[in-house]
């Protein structure tokens, strides 16, 4: 078996044939939070549950932090059986790691300690909250497992089955809610919990049987093929460690946006309006800049200093990005962000209007997010890793201190403060990427020869 990205001519088609089923993967992931919040809004108490679910699901989101980026280091590193066998067992430490931290995290005693005295949820959320983040306990570690096997199958140019993966995965979410919503007298929160888990869990396991005779070959040509099982023999456990943690924590930094901005939102101008209308105008943010975050996993795989194969990959980036970015003004400026926030999301006319010029300032990150694709997909391919983890620490603390000064300096409303922290976080982290970036190209350039990558 052959990578199949390997011997391929790099053209446009070639490009949207290998990205296209993994943008609709995120596509299929941004209709999932929608998806289950109209569900648990249509049961009983839905304020509690609503607010209960987010709590859970933000809890276990920040503990899977750690496993967000295995995709990407198993495109990036296994290449032979070694490997293979390597960060197989890598990713059963780091989903053995996570669940321990689950199962501490959901001791009655720490939940509410964590949910009561450090958030200040009033009873019933935290005992919703709580039985909510137990029926997660198994999906940090489903995620962790099905991004290895995903990993895989984009080394080897199978890139739908990773699509089919996640329609098992919102299928059986969808099953499981519908069932649980019709025929079980349950709390909202818990049929999303319980839904979410199945949905993940499923996914994993077909991720798994779409890979295995990928696993099934790299096994026989560590057993048979002369050699093989020592082609890679410098990859340790310390060397893949030393690849991983900062790209982990370039994850647990990227999930502590989030907070930051609510915090900040919370003591501006108009605060309640910010608050309901920022997760309506991220969604549809995400929408497009979902679309340029897939783009890592095809840079990784493909990108290549050579210039009849990288002046292709990189038009087809400034296309898309470029049409994301008018797709995105598109809404942003015409009577369609009026048919979006209130028809299609259901905000009153009042937040509709507070809503679209937060939005317009923010039409250009899911451009931004196609540009910073591309720069880590080199930086992954280099092992130049800590430089991402730099990018999103700058990131971040632009964005705090953008908030900071619009907020106490120039008293703007907290939903413009926010589009545009984000919007400047952003265009620093692509600016400081910029010389890292040309640095992995020329480290790619010397080593093409091996052909370690492609």
């Amino acid at each position: 078996m052959n990578d199949g990205h390997r011997n391929t001519p790099i053209t446009g088609g070639t490009i949207f044939r290998f990205w296209s089923p993994l943008a609709a993967t995120w596509l299929m992931m941004a209709a999932e939070g929608p998806f289950l919040a109209a569900v648990i809004a249509r049961l009983a108490e839905p304020k509690f549950n609503l607010a209960a679910y987010g709590i859970s699901f933000s809890l276990a989101l920040i503990v899977e932090a750690p496993i967000i980026m295995l995709l990407s280091a198993t495109l990036a590193l296994v290449n032979d059986p070694h490997s293979f066998r390597k960060m197989q067992w890598f990713t059963f430490s780091l989903n053995t790691g996570i669940t321990a931290v689950m199962l501490i995290l959901i001791h009655p005693l720490i939940f509410d300690f964590i949910a009561g005295t450090l958030i200040g949820l009033p009873p019933p959320v935290t005992q919703l909250a709580h039985t909510s983040t137990a029926l997660l306990l198994p999906w940090p570690a489903a995620i962790g497992y099905r991004r290895f096997c995903q990993g895989l199958l984009i080394r080897y140019g199978m890139t739908r089955r990773v699509a089919y993966g996640t329609a098992v995965r919102l299928t059986a979410m969808s099953v499981t809610a519908l069932i649980l919503f019709h025929f079980l007298d349950l709390e909202g929160a818990h049929v999303g919990a319980a839904a979410l888990s199945a949905g993940v869990v499923l996914e994993a396991a077909a991720s798994r049987w779409m890979a295995n005779q990928i696993m099934k070959h790299l096994k026989a040509e560590r057993m048979n093929g002369p050699g093989n099982s020592i082609q890679n023999p410098g990859l340790s456990y310390w060397h893949i460690t030393v690849f991983y943690y900062p790209l982990a924590l370039s994850s647990i930094l990227g999930l502590g946006v989030a907070p930051i901005v609510s915090f900040f939102v919370g003591h501006s101008r108009m605060p309640i309006e910010s608050l309901a209308v920022l997760p309506v105008i991220n969604s549809l943010n995400f929408i497009f800049a979902s679309l340029g975050l897939s783009f890592q996993e095809v840079g990784v795989a493909l990108l290549h200093p050579d210039p009849n194969r990288y002046r292709p990959l990189k038009h087809f980036a400034a296309t898309l990005g470029i049409l994301l970015t008018l797709g995105s003004a598109l809404i942003a400026f015409t009577p369609l962000s009026t048919i979006w926030f209130h028809h299609v999301s259901g905000l009153s006319p009042e937040l509709t209007r507070f809503a679209v010029i937060p939005y317009r300032l923010m039409v250009l990150l899911p451009g931004l997010m196609v540009l910073m694709s591309f720069q880590r997909s080199a930086l992954v391919q280099a092992k130049l890793t800590a430089a991402i983890t730099w990018a999103t620490l700058i990131e971040v603390l632009g964005i705090a201190a953008i908030m900071i000064s619009s907020i106490y300096l120039w008293n703007l409303i907290g939903a413009v403060a926010a589009a545009c922290a984000y919007l400047c976080g952003r265009t620093a982290s692509n600016l400081y990427l910029i010389r890292p970036y040309a640095r992995a190209m020329r480290i790619r350039s010397a080593d093409t020869a091996s052909d370690v990558f492609l």
